[in-house]
């Protein structure tokens, strides 16, 4: 017998299938939803704010009283199979007699977690993390160390274990969390990282697993749909590109991308648009400067210029193979040489050679 809880903050497509129960999380502090909320009995609803989803897991360690195993998962991020279907009750309950526990499949950083995690977060917490840690359980302080300087990660706190299992995580977690509270100012944070705990647990997770020697079966997640802040960003830069105000655009932009650099990751930005609309605005930018006639004169839609993005970059990635319908589209759209430069900059396939792609791109036009 499985339970998959699946933490929200807002309405979504509930899935179908009974296993899954939806869990509004931060409910003491937000409308309700109509969901079971985790402001009941013994709770930590009202800090949802430093918690996240967390404030889910607290409650239904402290207050639900089933005894199957049980799991988490998000409102827009499911366990699914190789067919990108979603996990079943009898897929967990198969799957939990040969592992101890069900996370995401591990992710790595290309470079010590400690120093990825620093590029958006305070690593300083990172060190008092360390110190409660080796405090309180020191058994799995070495542990710990090792992970901070490894590469593996899990992302979105997901998981399905034992209730046994369960337990004994949210014990161990939540001692150290509540110690932590103590050691770091949280109200000196900006609404994004004030979620601290939230992000800080990701990798405790591994930790704890790693610490005990569990059995772990690293499953697929499927995303079912954008961020919303993801979404309400290139909703908001659209329509001011659409109107010609671009440094209100670069600046909402960035804005936003300081205090929610979450919003520019793989799975919050699902179709890979955000470096788009970075490099967008910067030509629009430039070509307005030097008074060219570009990008917002061919479209003033944001979709249509994305589209159009991607396909100058497809265009200049096959150069040498031009025929006369790809010249007379750089003409009509007008493709100038500083929007050439700066998707070739800044494309991994074409940057080592950029000077000779605006090289040849001027010499092809010079030709009409």
């Amino acid at each position: 017998m499985t339970k998959i809880f699946v933490m929200t903050h807002k309405k979504f497509a509930e899935p179908e299938n009974p296993v899954y129960v939806p869990l509004q999380v931060g409910r003491a502090v937000h409308e309700d939803l109509g969901y079971m909320g985790d402001d009941t009995g013994d709770s930590i609803s009202e800090y949802n704010c430093y918690y996240g989803e967390l404030t889910g897991l607290y409650w239904l360690w402290k207050n639900y009283t089933g005894q199957e195993n049980i799991g988490l998962c998000h409102y827009r991020r499911f366990f699914v199979d190789d067919d990108m279907e979603l996990l079943t009750e009898k897929d967990y309950d198969t799957l939990l007699q040969s592992y101890d526990i069900i996370t995401s499949k591990a992710m790595y950083a290309g470079e010590p977690y400690y120093d990825y995690y620093g590029k958006a977060h305070n690593s300083k917490d990172l060190d008092l993390e360390g110190e409660v840690i080796k405090e309180l359980y020191p058994e799995d302080y070495p542990v710990f160390c090792k992970v901070m300087q490894g590469e593996k990660h899990y992302f979105g706190n997901l998981m399905v274990t034992s209730r046994i299992y369960f337990n004994a995580y949210c014990e161990w977690l939540f001692s150290i969390f509540f110690e932590l509270e103590k050691r770091i100012d949280v109200e000196s944070y900006d609404e994004y990282h004030r979620r601290v705990f939230g992000f800080l647990s990701e990798q405790l997770l591994l930790v704890w697993i790693t610490a005990r020697g569990l059995k772990v079966y690293e499953s697929r997640v499927g995303i079912s749909e954008e961020k919303a802040e993801t979404k309400e960003l290139k909703l908001a830069v659209g329509q001011l590109l659409k109107s010609g105000r671009i440094e209100e655009a670069s600046e909402l932009f960035y804005g936003v991308l300081k205090v929610r650099p979450d919003i520019q990751l793989e799975h919050s930005d699902l179709k890979q648009e955000i470096p788009v609309i970075e490099q967008i605005i910067y030509i629009c930018k430039m070509e307005k400067d030097r008074h060219q006639k570009g990008m917002l004169d061919d479209t003033q839609e944001l979709p249509q210029l994305i589209i159009h993005f991607r396909h100058i970059a497809e265009l200049l990635k096959k150069k040498e193979e031009w025929n006369d319908i790809d010249i007379k589209y750089l003409k009509e759209h007008f493709v100038t040489e500083t929007a050439v430069e700066v998707i070739a900059r800044n494309d991994s396939a074409l940057q080592q050679d950029w000077r000779a792609v605006v090289d040849y791109f001027c010499s092809r036009m010079g030709e009409m």
